[in-house]
């Protein structure tokens, strides 16, 4: 043990000492695993705040890395007799200290896991990070684990590099491959029969914290977007109307509020009602409002070019989640694998069904870079921030994002039926607003482009 400390620091240990006073046994290596055992049990059990039940079957899976352990060792040097005083190690030396000095590595992974679940470095990494924060703040830890066990193996090996190129590939591969497979854990939340009972009625019907596919559902979902595209109210001849669509394929709280709070501004504001779209990813909407999948906003777009008189009416689009760098608009929504979706994929379904005037709001980081490919004579596009910059309010605290609120919630709900005093008004607010937040990554700057065709049309519903 005091060896595998030394080696998760970093340190050489003394090979010769080590083999002749110890020599590895089955017992040994058997209390080094149900020490490492106990040890994920505990931190696990941290990892769940308040009460929660024990899923003793988790010990069935995770055993790759240590099957794996003994091919490190025989990679890097082979079999042979116990060490003589300044000889390498044997292979059964090695794989046993590796596992030793697993014990560590996983206690400081423990560790800062924890500092990093209770400190809320988590959404400080997504906010100036981007999407990808939150994954490279938890593969620091990891990092260092995997090059101590490099370190480790090196100083055992003959000197050569590609077994020790290897073994750091599927190191690391191992590392991926239990972050997707999600193996089950050994402790879940608990909750009494009350708390149950209100998740179950609140999520309508879904409980606990994760979508469950049943069959009532895949049934149900497809319904409920038959009905909705079915319902839209028809154009009135000489009469310009409004279509509105949000959609929010992030299955967080603050983004499924967002799209129905601009749902009810347009609706009060800009008279769409009968003629909104809701797409929402979330637990409690599973049931009741049709899922944001990509194919679904296709077929929403679609449904109201049908509806619409393509010439004279008018198109909104509400766009609400995390973005990147490179115009991806995240979507999540576990355990469905989605896909994401861009502005090229928008720019084709919007001209695919021929409708002409659109008015297209982003409310993300970095969604200035939606501008380029969706801007046109009888376009308006509006984004919360422009394409070198986060947006800010999209924690899992947030009432609404910065963006929403100030641009909707205020502006277009209280004062002004006009996108474009609303924006303007609107970047003042929330530059002082992310002033007094402290966002120390840049002003968001929100921006806007205007096509005179759509400038002309819009004028309608002031």
């Amino acid at each position: 043990m005091r060896a595998g400390a030394a080696t998760a620091l970093f340190r050489s240990p003394r090979w010769a000492s080590l083999g002749l006073a110890f020599g590895p046994s089955a017992g040994v290596v058997a209390a080094l695993v149900a020490l490492v055992l106990a040890q994920t049990v505990l931190f696990q059990r941290y990892y769940v705040d308040g009460p929660a039940l024990f899923y003793w079957q988790a010990v069935a899976y995770g055993w790759l890395p240590f099957a794996l352990l003994p091919f490190y060792a025989l990679l890097l040097r082979g079999s042979g007799p116990c060490p003589r005083p300044g000889a390498a190690p044997n292979l059964a030396l090695l794989a046993t200290l590796l596992l030793a000095q697993i014990f560590w590595l996983d206690l400081f992974l423990g560790l800062s896991f924890l500092a990093l679940l209770y400190s809320g470095s988590e959404q400080w990494a997504v906010r100036y990070l981007g999407p990808w924060g939150a994954w490279v703040l938890w593969a620091v830890p990891h990092t260092l684990a995997i090059l101590a066990q490099l370190v480790l193996l090196a100083r055992s090996g003959r000197g050569r590099r590609w077994p020790l190129a290897v073994a750091g590939g599927m190191m690391a591969g191992v590392v991926a491959l239990g972050v997707a497979a999600r193996q089950p854990d050994f402790w879940y939340p608990a909750k009494d029969d009350a708390a149950a009972q209100a998740d179950q009625a609140d999520a309508g019907g879904q409980a606990g914290r994760y979508l469950k596919l049943s069959d009532e559902l895949l049934e149900a979902q497809p319904v409920l977007l038959a009905r909705q595209l079915a319902g839209l109210a028809p154009q009135r001849p000489g009469q310009v109307d409004m279509y509105a669509l949000t959609f929010a394929p992030y299955g967080d709280e603050v983004f499924r509020r967002e799209s129905q709070m601009v749902a009810e501004v347009m609706t009060q504001r800009f008279g769409t009602a009968g003629r909104t779209l809701q797409l929402v990813n979330h637990i409690d909407t599973a049931q009741t409002l049709p899922w944001a999948t990509a194919p679904n906003l296709r077929r929403a777009i679609n449904a109201v070019a049908r509806s619409m008189d393509k010439e004279q009416d008018v198109l909104f689009i509400y766009l609400t989640s995390h973005g990147a760098r490179d115009g991806q608009l995240a979507a999540n929504f576990w355990p469905m694998e989605l896909t994401e979706l861009t502005p090229a994929m928008l720019r084709a379904w919007l001209d695919e069904a021929g409708i002409r005037h659109r008015v297209v709001a982003v409310s993300a980081c970095y969604s200035g870079s939606w501008i380029p490919s969706l801007a046109g004579e009888a376009t308006m596009v509006m984004t919360a921030a422009d394409a070198e910059h986060t947006s800010y309010g999209c924690g899992y605290k947030s009432e609404l994002t910065f963006f929403g609120r100030a641009m909707f919630d205020e502006q277009l709900r209280r004062h002004t039926r006009s996108f474009e005093q609303a924006h303007a008004a609107a970047r003042e607010v929330i530059r002082q607003r992310e002033i007094e937040a402290g966002k120390d990554d840049g002003y968001s700057n929100p921006q806007l482009s205007t096509g005179p065709a759509i400038r002309a049309k819009l004028a309608a519903f002031q």
